[in-house]
C-alpha cells in the first residue's frame, strides 16, 4: 500500500476511535450520536462549494449508502447501550473487514495477494481475539454481541457501496460530502420521530460533541472514502480497523476499563497485521 494512503488511513483510524469514545462515554447516547451525525453537515456544506460535484451515476450509491448508514448508526447506538466499548467495538469492527474482503474477492473479483490476505486476516484475528476478554465480555453477553454483529453487517455494506460509489463519482470528497448531508438530514428525521425533542437539544446541550465529535467523524470517513479510490477497498477497510488499538488505549486510560492479556495480544497482532499490510505487494 502506498505510504501516503497508509498514513492517512491510520490518522483516520485514530479519529474514528475518538468519536466512538465520545458516544460511549456520554450519559445520553441518543443525544451524543445525533450530535455526531449532525456535526457532519457543517463541514460537508462548506466543502461542496469547493470540490468537484460527483457524477450523476453515483447518486444511487449515495442513496443506498445513506440507508445503510442509518442501520449502522442505530445498531451501534443500541450496541453501546447493551455492552462495554471494549466488547462492542472489536466485534463490530473486527467482523466488518472480513466480510468486505470475502465479498471483494469472491463476488467483485478484486485481486489480493496472499500476503495482503494474510494481513487482513491478522488484523481481523487481532481484533476478534478480544472476544476472549473477561467473563462479562464477548459472546457471554449475547444481546450486545448480536447487536454488534448486525452493526458489522451494516459497516461492510456501506463500505462496499461507498468504495464503489466514490470511484464512479470521480470525486471521493464530493461524493461523501453530499452523502454526509443526506445522512444527517435522514438521521435527524428518524430521531425527530423516535425521540421527539431530541434534535432541538443538540445545539444547547451537545454543541461540543457536534462540532468536535462530528468533525472528527466526518474527516475520518472522508479520508477512508478517498482511500477506497487509491487502494483496494478491502485493504483500506482492514487498515481503518486498526483504530481498535486507539480504542483500547481510550478504554483503559479514560474509561478505566481493565487491561489484561487478551487486550495486549490483540494490540500486538493487529499492529503486526498493519505492518504486514504496509509492506505487502
Amino acid at each position: 500500500m502506498d505510504a501516503t494512503v497508509f498514513i492517512a488511513v491510520l490518522f483516520a483510524a485514530a479519529l474514528h476511535a475518538s468519536w466512538n469514545a465520545v458516544v460511549k462515554t456520554a450519559s445520553d447516547k441518543y443525544l451524543s450520536m445525533t450530535a455526531v451525525v449532525l456535526g457532519h453537515a457543517p463541514i460537508a456544506i462548506l466543502l461542496v462549494g469547493f470540490v468537484p460535484w460527483p457524477a450523476g451515476a453515483s447518486i444511487p450509491y449515495m442513496i443506498v449508502s445513506t440507508v445503510l448508514h442509518q442501520g449502522y448508526q442505530l445498531f451501534l447506538l443500541w450496541s453501546y447501550r447493551a455492552g462495554d466499548m471494549s466488547q462492542v467495538y472489536p466485534i463490530a469492527r473486527g467482523t466488518a473487514p472480513m466480510i468486505v474482503t470475502a465479498i471483494s474477492v469472491l463476488v467483485l473479483g478484486e485481486q489480493l495477494s496472499p500476503v495482503q490476505l494474510a494481513a487482513v486476516a491478522m488484523i481481523g484475528a487481532g481484533i476478534m481475539s478480544l472476544l476472549l476478554v473477561r467473563s462479562g465480555d464477548g459472546l457471554r453477553n449475547p444481546k450486545a454481541a448480536g447487536l454488534a454483529l448486525t452493526t458489522a453487517a451494516f459497516i461492510a455494506g456501506y463500505t462496499l457501496v461507498d468504495g464503489t460509489g466514490a470511484r464512479v463519482a470521480g470525486s471521493a470528497v464530493g461524493f461523501y460530502a453530499w452523502e454526509a448531508i443526506l445522512n444527517a438530514l435522514t438521521f435527524a428525521a428518524i430521531m425527530a420521530v423516535y425521540k421527539p425533542g431530541l434534535v432541538a437539544r443538540v445545539w444547547p446541550e451537545a454543541r461540543l460533541t457536534m462540532l468536535i465529535g462530528g468533525g472528527a467523524s466526518f474527516i475520518a470517513y472522508a479520508i477512508a472514502v478517498w482511500g477506497f479510490t487509491r487502494a483496494p477497498i478491502a485493504l483500506v477497510a482492514a487498515l481503518r480497523e486498526t483504530s481498535i488499538v486507539i480504542a483500547l488505549l481510550i478504554s483503559v486510560v479514560v474509561m478505566r476499563e481493565r487491561l489484561d492479556l487478551a487486550k495486549l495480544v490483540s494490540t500486538f497482532v493487529t499492529t503486526a497485521g498493519a505492518i504486514v499490510l504496509r509492506v505487502a505487494r
